[in-house]
């Protein structure tokens, strides 16, 4: 078991306490809150991540064995699972995120509780960390 699949338990254990939904939007939200704000000139298009009906950036460094992300959104929601992200994925290395399976959404009942913007949102979030995995393997082939 590699690290983002240990992540991804971890976050499902947290959101287990919860029985309602209400609560676990509120737990996203709350998450979302502790995010560290990026500095003006990170929120470039460069950074912006297409397919999110609400704006997000994610910048994506690395110290040459694991990638390092951070994020925010102008939407609270958003902010929320860009948190949950950053805590599965950053910190990770490249081909740990690629090969780890994407348990935690079906576990957590996203799909089911998140409108199709947000599922949308949520996989174009997704989707630009495996890019960065992937560019990171590659630059270092």
């Amino acid at each position: 078991m590699n690290e983002v699949t240990e992540s991804q338990i971890e976050i499902i254990n947290e959101f287990s306490f919860f029985e309602d939904w209400m609560d676990k939007y509120q737990y996203i939200i709350d998450l979302g809150r502790r995010l560290s704000p990026l500095a003006e000139q990170e929120k470039i298009n460069d950074n912006k991540i297409k397919g999110c009906q609400s704006q997000v950036w994610l910048i994506c460094e690395s110290d040459n064995e694991r990638l390092l992300f951070r994020a925010i959104s102008d939407a609270a929601i958003v902010s929320g699972l860009i948190a949950i992200l950053l805590r599965i994925y950053s910190n990770k290395k490249p081909q740990d995120i690629l090969e780890a399976p994407i348990d935690f959404i079906e576990a957590l009942q996203l799909e089911q509780h998140l409108s199709a913007t947000r599922s949308n949102g949520l996989s174009s979030m997704l989707a630009a960390i495996k890019s960065h995995a992937v560019q990171s393997i590659e630059d270092h082939d």
